[in-house]
């Protein structure tokens, strides 16, 4: 998730300023704020749909091998993705407005509200029956790992050339 997050900061800083750019301004408050938070929430949705339904991978997930899948179908339908994207933004969405309460408004009973949602966000997959994220469960995905070449495999022999 942390490499996934590095991911959506750099894709976030590059949308804001293209944001920025067509908004003729710098200066993003009054109305322009909750527009350039759904532009952000749509270029999000575009990066992850396109990386998972193009390979089940986003470049985090490559790092770590992994990839998305939907049980029963050769490839993620658009439809299941989808699923995913909004019930994980769901749940992301109430953690980290929890959090900026908690900063914001300095309540510790705040705090914990958001611990709470990521423990049920994150710590399903402790009690769930197959180790899945409530997000995957809800979607009817799942994360799969993905194998690693075998080293040991025998190499493609190429003809060798003859010196000169």
């Amino acid at each position: 998730m942390l490499y996934e997050a590095l991911l959506l900061a750099a894709i976030a800083f590059v949308a804001t300023s293209v944001f920025q750019l067509a908004a003729g301004t710098p200066r993003i408050d009054g109305w322009r704020r909750p527009l350039l938070q759904a532009f952000l929430l749509l270029v999000f949705a575009a990066y992850f749909l396109w990386c998972w339904l193009r390979g089940g991978q986003t470049l985090a997930m490559k790092a770590w091998r992994i990839r998305l899948v939907a049980p029963g179908h050769e490839r993620l339908p658009p439809a299941r993705a989808l699923a995913r994207f909004a019930c994980a933004s769901a749940w992301v969405g109430a953690l980290l407005a929890s959090l900026a309460a908690a900063v914001a408004y300095r309540e510790p009973p705040l705090a914990l509200v958001a611990f709470a949602i990521a423990g049920v966000g994150l710590g399903w997959a402790l009690v769930d029956r197959d180790g899945q994220f409530l997000h995957d469960r809800l979607a009817g995905t799942r994360l799969e790992l993905v194998a690693r070449p075998d080293a040991r495999a025998p190499q493609a022999q190429t003809p060798s050339r003859p010196p000169g």
